[in-house]
Order: C-alpha cells, then structure tokens, then sequence
C-alpha cells in the first residue's frame, strides 16, 4: 500500500504532496481512463462532472482487473479538456469526493483536446499493491 505524506511546510492542499512505496510493493500503471460506456460511446457531451463520474467508475474497473483499488493508487494525473479553472476545479471535486479519505498526490491539468469525440476528462494513475 503506499504511503501517503503531507508536507506541513507547503500550502495546505486537499492531497498529499508525496507517495512513498516500500520495495516488496507490485505497481500497477493505467492507462489514461476515457468518459466511454460499455458500448465505446463518450458519455455525457459537454458535461465535465458527469464525464468525470464515468471516468472515475472505469478507473475503479481498471484497476480491479489488475488487484488494485483506488486505495492503492499512489498517483494520478487528470486531463481536463477546457481553458477554464472552474471546469478544472469540477472535475477535481468529482475525483477527490471518488477517492474520499484516500488523497494521492496528483496532476491536475488543462489541456487543448483528448482523444475521443466530445472527451472532456481523462484520468490515469499509478497504484501500488502488495506483491503477491
């Protein structure tokens, strides 16, 4: 499991700045988490927190195929295709209420276009899990 760490003598964020992982530990990687259904289709055009919703769920699906959980993950980066912070800023909320107590450092960024039609978000992340 990783360990989290909060650095007290940076700004106070709602994530830890740091992840440590000890040696024994087996890292899972994602690829980048798309808004998509069963069926490949971009759910919720337009809409950053409903496309944040389905991203989070496959990620969780994800990283079950692979014997983690979202308290695994030591690390994630989040696209957000927009130029404006409030869109960021919903999208962030949608992820941080997903990993609830577990807050792993993260990049949080906004980005010119993502790879599927009507894609707004795209979340990927690094977990680390007991090796078996």
């Amino acid at each position: 499991m990783p360990q989290l760490r909060h650095v007290s003598t940076l700004a106070d964020a709602d994530y830890a700045y740091v992840t440590t992982v000890e040696p024994s530990t087996r890292l899972v990687f994602t690829a980048g988490a798309c808004p998509l259904d069963a069926n490949g289709r971009t759910v919720a055009p337009g809409d950053h927190a409903a496309q944040a919703r389905q991203v989070m769920a496959n990620l969780k699906t994800a990283l079950a195929a692979a014997g983690a959980r979202l308290t695994d993950v030591a690390k994630t980066t989040v696209y957000v295709a927009s130029a404006h912070q409030s869109d960021l800023v919903t999208v962030w909320q949608v992820v941080r209420d997903t990993f609830d107590d577990h807050d792993p450092p993260s990049t949080l960024l906004g980005v010119a276009v993502l790879g599927y039609p009507d894609q707004l978000v795209e979340v990927e992340a690094v977990a680390a899990v007991a090796a078996a």
